[in-house]
């Protein structure tokens, strides 16, 4: 399995914008997909959005599409998640995870390895 390190929480306001890093030791990304996820208080856990790793494939969570990107560094081994134009809403822990996968995955019992959680605060 792949060990997960993600980085680039905080506190913004609204209207304001995060990066997010999802950095993989233990194994090379090639040939898994990465997908981020977040968890508010009393919510389960919900798909952001995901990134086919070897074909560079992408795919959003309505609420986020068109604010949020998920874009990579190879020679890091690392994944990000721009996000801009946050809201409130987007308040949440958010976890990067992985599977030994080419396709995109949106459920997350399908991951089988997550990051530790980054806080990310929005106010409004």
């Amino acid at each position: 399995q792949v060990q997960l390190v993600e980085s680039g929480g905080g506190l913004v306001q609204a209207g304001g914008s995060l990066r997010l890093s999802c950095a993989a030791s233990g194994r090379t990304f090639s040939s898994y997909v990465v997908g981020w996820f977040r968890q508010a208080p009393g919510k389960e856990r919900e798909f952001v959005g995901a990134m086919s790793w070897s074909g560079g494939r992408t795919y959003y969570a309505d609420s986020v599409n068109g604010r949020f990107t998920i874009s990579r560094e190879t020679a890091k081994n690392t994944v990000y998640l721009q996000m801009n134009s946050l809201k409130p809403e987007d308040t949440a822990v958010y976890y990067c995870a992985a599977k030994g996968w080419d396709y995109i995955l949106i459920s997350p019992l399908e991951y089988d390895s997550w990051g530790q959680g980054t806080q990310v605060t929005v106010s409004s």
